[in-house]
């Protein structure tokens, strides 16, 4: 409740929450990912359909997945062996999300809207972490499934214990292609 007797909503089920994200959104992560070549990623929000989980298979990764389609709802659920997170979370209770990968204590990479940097939340949730931030030179292209509709937005993955400092800029290729330095 908020002092003039109003009830907080804390998150809202919002209309964009299932935007995909495109494999030029994913190949960059791969640059980063050599320190974690014997560890298991987690993708707790995606299906084996999901780049995320794609590519990082494609390129010799262990990976596990869930989804809240196949009843693994990330708030409760986790898996019984990984070491990293990454993913593409709902963009409704970001705050939520990160509190919860931070509770496992062990490095993740969320794609969250860049715009996030205006809440307070992150202050508040990232002090005394190791917070990091992957962005990149331009929008991100996101698809909208089934309709397949594209959705363009500065997005950036908020970090922990993941990236060599604290704040890296990347391109974005369109192409899908990426130069890898694993």
């Amino acid at each position: 409740m908020l002092n003039n007797g109003t009830k907080y909503v804390h998150a809202s089920k919002g209309r964009n929450d299932e935007l995909y994200t495109k494999k030029e959104g994913v190949l960059p992560l791969l640059n980063f990912l050599k320190p974690f070549r014997e560890k298991i990623i987690w993708c707790p929000f995606d299906t084996e359909s999901s780049e995320f989980v794609k590519v990082f298979t494609e390129n010799g990764f262990n990976v596990v997945y869930s989804s809240i389609e196949t009843g693994q709802d990330f708030y409760t659920y986790q898996p019984e062996n990984w070491d990293i997170l990454i993913s593409n979370p709902p963009f409704t209770n970001k705050r939520g999300i990160v509190e919860r990968a931070l509770s496992f204590n062990k490095p993740f990479a969320l794609l969250l809207p860049i715009t996030w940097l205006n809440d307070a939340a992150p202050a508040q949730v990232f002090k005394n972490r190791n917070f990091q931030i992957l962005s990149f030179n331009k929008r991100m292209t996101f698809k909208n499934s089934p309709k397949d509709k594209q959705i363009n937005f500065l997005a950036a993955y908020f970090c922990v214990d993941f990236l060599p400092k604290c704040f890296i800029f990347e391109d974005l290729n369109p192409s899908g292609q990426c130069k890898l330095n694993i």
